[in-house]
């Protein structure tokens, strides 16, 4: 191992966890399940952030749950870190076909890739993409609305209060 000139190690040499193997860490824990892995995130600093979702949604014993099991699994001994396990926020993005799937009924509001949108509730998703059935207004009737999942930017559960 290369000294820098005051004969310490330089800091990019320092051990960063393998994505890889806590990617099979979650899945190994999360296969057959209700729950999948949305988002798998870690840091130079070794600060690992997972996302979690559910058919019926995720409860915080869920994540912890899926947090000690990652943990058990790793030596801080070896390498430190920071483990976050956190279910996929009501805010964030659907990203997944599942999470398409699970969010049958309810209202979306969909950002395509070139800029336009749309709102309405999601009838259908399938390996393609969706349909989604606008609400209309007094002025346009409600439409049946087909997207491929490559045209689509982003799309939220719209959250109403």
């Amino acid at each position: 191992m290369q000294r820098n000139e005051r004969g310490r190690e330089p800091l990019f040499l320092l051990v960063m966890i393998e994505k890889i193997k806590i990617l099979e860490l979650v899945n190994s824990a999360l296969e057959g399940g209700e729950k999948f892995l949305v988002n798998l995130k870690i840091t130079p600093d070794n600060r690992i952030y997972v996302d979690i979702d559910g058919d019926n949604g995720v409860t915080i014993d869920d994540c912890i749950e899926l947090s000690r099991t990652i943990e058990g699994q790793l030596d801080r001994e070896e390498e430190d870190f920071e483990l976050n396990v956190s279910s996929a926020g009501a805010d964030q993005p659907l990203k997944l076909t599942r999470q398409y799937r699970k969010n049958v009924g309810r209202d979306l509001e969909v950002v395509m890739v070139d800029g336009e949108r749309a709102e309405g509730t999601l009838e259908d998703a399938s390996d393609e993409g969706i349909v989604l059935r606008t609400h209309g207004t007094k002025k346009q009737a409600p439409e049946t609305l087909r997207f491929a999942y490559k045209d689509i930017k982003s799309a939220r559960v719209a959250i109403r209060f």
